[in-house]
């Protein structure tokens, strides 16, 4: 079973959140699930939805702020095996060009 989610994990401050969101993201990496950061959030792929919700705990707690906003989205299909780089495809597929209009 493969699950997809989008993590969005930040403090609540009005300077910069880049150094808290940084120590999220290395968080997720002592787990053992594949991740993409955007300027939006985290999509992480999982095997088990243990590890991905770990990760996400662990991404949670590495924040250091008074408070904090985590926002955890989980795409969990159980019918099939599908990764999130097929799920843009499949969107590259229907439009006949990539998904995208800004430059890398």
């Amino acid at each position: 079973m493969t699950v997809v989610a989008l993590l969005s994990v930040a403090p609540v401050i009005e300077d910069s959140m880049a150094e808290e969101v940084a120590k999220a993201v290395d968080a997720i990496d002592e787990y053992d699930v594949e991740y993409e950061t955007n300027p939006m959030g985290t999509v992480i792929e999982a095997e088990e939805i243990g590890e991905l919700f770990a990760a996400a705990q662990a991404a949670h707690e590495a924040v250091d702020a008074d408070r904090v906003s985590t926002v955890l989205k989980i795409d969990d299909k159980r019918t099939r095996e599908t990764s999130a780089a097929e799920k843009v495809e499949a969107v590259e597929d229907a439009l006949g060009r990539s998904p995208t209009s800004m430059d890398g």
